[in-house]
């Protein structure tokens, strides 16, 4: 077997190595780019922007007046009003690094193995869990909140109408579960005067895997209360399309009493949006000893911003709290 045999007396003499299988890492990670978290699955990712920038300012603007009858002599004519609002969301940076000293950076050499690149993917998985938990729930020492917990959302409990005034979807029917998920978006149309429609729905993934495999119906028309959801839904039945449907762990537990939590939003950047002026960013190697070489892995986030909290809503309590092990 040929081995590549080769040492370095030295870290100065290892740099151009390191930097080498650091430009390897760094391909293999962005491989990578969504391991394990796929937040842009339901949030809208914004990526728009000066990377540095502090943060974001956006203006609102709405709008009063009437229209009435009116004579050609008259003095009357109503008059519209404008008015102008300003809000912003400030960034932050985040990152995890790692690093080699002159022993691993031999070994790699002497053996034609990749520089301990099992370092690098973790701390990739690392800044991705946390772009995740930002996104989803926030982050308590910045004062952000997420998509599964923004208090200006609309919050309410599906109804205690299962077996023994249950509110848990097993012990619901199809129906009743149908009416639970109609339920909540139709209290976004009403809430909002039929302005905003709800295209998306997500559920902790025990209601999702109940509704998954639930059956309705018998012989050649059996099938499963997700595709009855899916036919039979208010979004589809009024607009012609499809409701997208999918479980987020993040909800097992964010209901009130830790119970699961639904919810029923418009995805569009308009509605709510993840703030990611800088995605993942690999940094240049970095000499920071007489053995010793680190680098790391940044990103800056302004979190989950929801500008129309009218069209999104919350509903509670069609699943109990995981159980702690």
């Amino acid at each position: 077997m040929n081995m590549q045999r080769q040492a370095f007396a030295d870290a100065q003499a290892a740099y151009p190595f390191v930097l080498a299988q650091g430009r390897n890492i760094e391909t293999r990670i962005y491989q990578r780019r969504y391991p394990t978290f796929n937040y842009a699955a339901h949030v809208p990712v914004v990526t728009e922007g000066n990377e540095w920038a502090i943060g974001t300012t956006f203006f609102t603007i709405d709008t009063a007046g009437e229209a009435k009858f009116l004579s050609g002599a008259g003095t009357d004519m109503p008059f519209n009003q404008a008015t102008r609002d300003q809000a912003s969301q400030d960034f932050a940076m985040i990152g995890s690094g790692w690093e080699w000293n002159i022993e691993e950076v031999n070994q790699a050499a002497l053996y034609g193995i990749n520089l301990n690149d099992t370092k690098a993917i973790s701390a990739a998985d690392k800044v991705e869990r946390l772009l995740n938990s930002v996104a989803m729930v926030g982050a308590a020492e910045k004062g952000w909140t997420g998509f599964a917990n923004n208090p200006l959302v609309t919050r309410i409990d599906v109804p205690a109408n299962g077996t023994g005034s249950s509110r848990l979807w097993s012990t619901k029917t199809v129906d009743l579960i149908l009416n639970d998920i109609n339920n909540l978006l139709a209290s976004i149309r009403s809430n909002t005067a039929e302005t905003e429609w709800a295209d998306s729905v997500r559920l902790p993934p025990d209601a999702f895997r109940l509704l998954s495999t639930i059956r309705v119906g018998s012989g050649d028309f059996l099938i499963s209360g997700l595709e009855y959801l899916q036919k039979g839904n208010i979004y589809t039945a009024e607009t012609g399309q499809a409701l997208d449907i999918k479980p987020l762990r993040e909800l097992g537990a964010a209901g009130a009493g830790g119970t699961g939590r639904m919810v029923a939003y418009r995805k569009d950047p308009e509605v709510l949006r993840f703030h990611l002026p800088m995605p993942r960013r690999v940094l240049p190697t970095r000499q920071k000893s007489i053995m010793g070489f680190e680098t790391g892995i940044i990103a800056r986030t302004g979190g989950t911003e929801v500008r129309l909290p009218g069209a999104m809503a919350y509903a509670d309590g069609m699943s109990p709290a995981p159980s702690v092990q």
